[in-house]
Order: structure tokens, then C-alpha cells, then sequence
């Protein structure tokens, strides 16, 4: 099949990356997704996690002075405006909003045919030191040597789910549960993208404690949006999801999750679901 069906590409592929980058200016590239971003529900899509992960990548290079001076990526909320083709996208960043201690910042990404599919939006704040007043609510997460290998692609068709290194707590029930998430090959060839590597992961959540089978259950859930908000900068390769899946009674769902990483709690994630009798 031809790259621009299925979202593969042989250089990026040999290369295990998920995208390659094909053009750059500065508030516009170019890339082509392989095999490794291929989503789950369509063959010739890109899967939801290794685009919110390209667009944070973006958004962390773009916003680069800002960081340096001070401030830091508190924010991301995606909003998916349709099918997520494979092959050649465009990403576009712009300041909507600048400011010293407050920015915000809009990433899109393009398809081929011109028309935007994913808009994303983040907050920067300006960081300061607040340890005395600090406090958290959340649990801990499951150790990871405590949770059992996962096999995605037993629940899951794709290219990206067939690279995930999951473990679950054995605990984990249809609705409720806690996963350990990580990827096995990088997010761009030949760039190091370690903040937009563990945002590429946190939108597995929708999938790891599903209410029904997500195929042949009789019904489809994929999620509309991802609001990822951050209460630190977030480190390491293993993202733990401590995750609850609702349903509502008229077609609408959400997935919560709160997100780890080897040190502790990293912030919070948000899915809204449309929840649709398969063939309905």
C-alpha cells in the first residue's frame, strides 16, 4: 500500500520512530507519520497519544525562551477535530496569549488534504518556590515490579498499541484499574523529545480498563478531546495511569485518570468519550 494510506513510511519504520521530520521553519514543520503512530479504530489513522505527543513536542520547542526564563508547561488540552489521517501532516504553533508569567500557546495539526484535525492549547505559568505550602491528595501508584505484563495487543489492533510496554496491577476490573505505560521506540527520528515522549503515552488511558471490549463488545468509545494539566514537570519513561471509566445512560462517557511517574504524582488527565452502539 501506498505511505499516504497507510501512514507508514520505510525510512522512519527502519528506524523505529514514530514520525519523521520532513520540513522546518520556525512556527511550521512538516512530518510523516510510520507504522509506529497508527491508531487503533482505523488503519489508515493515526492513533490519539503519538499526535498529542507530537504537538507537545512542538509546543515544548516552541516555547523554549519562555522556559527559560521561567516558565513552565502547566496545561495542554487537545480538541480532535475528525479522523487523524496518516502519512503527511503539518504542525502550526502560535502565542495567543503572551506574557511574562502567563502564556498561552496554540499548536494545530494539518493533514494533507489542508484540514485541521487536532487543535491543542497550552498554559505556561511562571514557576516560584511554593514547597512550604505544597500538598497532595492523590494515592500512590502501584509499584511497578508490583503489576503484571499487559498485552495491548490482545485488546487492541495497531501499530503504536503493538509497541507499548504495559504492566497492570491485578487488581485492574472493567472500569477501574492501574497501568504502567511506556513506549519502545522514540516519538521523532533522530530528536530527543523526553516531554513529549511522556505526554505520547497518557492517551492509552481510554484503553487499559475499558467498561466493554472495544472490539465485538457492541459498542465504540474513542475519546473527543485529552486535558492533560501537570502540577510538575514530569521525568522518566514509565507514565503510571490510575484510571476510572464512566459511562453515562445517554452516549456519553469519561476517562480520569491520575498520572505517575517513578517519583509520584504528575498531575491529572481528562477523556470525553462518545460512546455509540457499534454500527449505530
Amino acid at each position: 500500500m501506498a505511505a499516504e494510506n497507510t501512514g507508514t513510511t520505510t525510512g522512519g519504520e527502519a528506524a523505529g520512530a514514530m514520525y519523521v521530520r520532513t520540513a522546518q521553519e520556525d512556527a511550521r514543520s512538516t512530518f510523516r507519520s510510520t507504522v509506529r503512530a497508527q491508531g487503533a479504530w482505523n488503519e489508515h489513522e493515526q492513533h490519539m497519544g503519538p499526535a498529542s505527543g507530537l504537538l507537545a513536542h512542538e509546543i515544548d520547542r516552541f516555547t523554549r525562551d519562555a522556559q527559560e526564563q521561567g516558565l513552565r508547561i502547566a496545561r495542554i488540552s487537545y480538541d480532535i477535530l475528525g479522523l487523524i489521517p496518516g502519512g503527511d501532516v503539518t504542525v502550526e504553533l502560535a502565542v495567543e496569549r503572551p506574557g511574562r508569567t502567563i502564556q498561552l500557546v496554540r499548536a494545530e495539526m494539518i493533514g494533507a488534504d489542508g484540514r485541521p484535525c487536532i487543535r491543542a492549547r497550552a498554559w505556561l505559568l511562571v514557576t516560584s518556590d511554593t514547597s512550604e505550602a505544597a500538598g497532595l491528595e492523590d494515592e500512590a501508584m502501584p509499584a511497578l515490579e508490583d503489576c503484571r505484563e499487559m498485552d495491548g495487543s490482545a485488546v487492541w489492533p495497531g501499530g503504536y498499541i503493538a509497541q507499548l510496554r504495559l504492566r497492570q496491577h491485578p487488581d485492574a476490573r472493567p472500569g477501574r484499574g492501574q497501568t504502567w505505560v511506556s513506549s519502545s521506540f522514540p516519538l521523532v527520528e533522530a530528536e530527543e523529545a523526553p516531554f513529549g515522549e511522556f505526554i505520547r503515552d497518557l492517551d492509552a488511558a481510554n484503553g487499559m480498563v475499558t467498561r466493554t471490549k472495544p472490539m465485538g463488545g457492541g459498542y465504540a468509545f474513542p475519546n473527543v478531546d485529552l486535558q492533560v494539566h501537570l502540577l510538575r514537570a514530569p521525568e522518566g519513561e514509565w507514565k503510571g495511569l490510575d484510571t476510572r471509566v464512566s459511562f453515562g445512560a445517554d452516549g456519553v462517557g469519561l476517562t480520569s485518570s491520575v498520572v505517575h511517574d517513578a517519583t509520584g504524582v504528575v498531575g491529572h488527565l481528562e477523556q470525553t468519550l462518545t460512546v455509540r452502539r457499534v454500527g449505530a
